[in-house]
């Protein structure tokens, strides 16, 4: 699901490395989650609900 993306206040990961390489960016809002590829930030953001990224979140392994 694509969304409009803009306004919304983004992050990186403290895991993502200083080099800037293969990371996302995640903005959090009221109703969904918004990711996008922090290289190339012009492309659109994916959005998925709350529940599902708490759904993703909880099977991604810590480092």
């Amino acid at each position: 699901m694509s969304s409009g993306a803009a306004g919304l206040a983004w992050f990186k990961s403290s895991y993502s490395g200083s080099d800037g390489d293969s990371c996302v960016e995640v903005a959090v809002a009221e109703q969904a989650v918004h990711v996008r590829d922090s290289k190339d930030v012009s492309r659109p953001a994916f959005t998925v609900g709350r529940e599902g990224w708490r759904d993703f979140v909880r099977f991604v392994p810590e480092r």
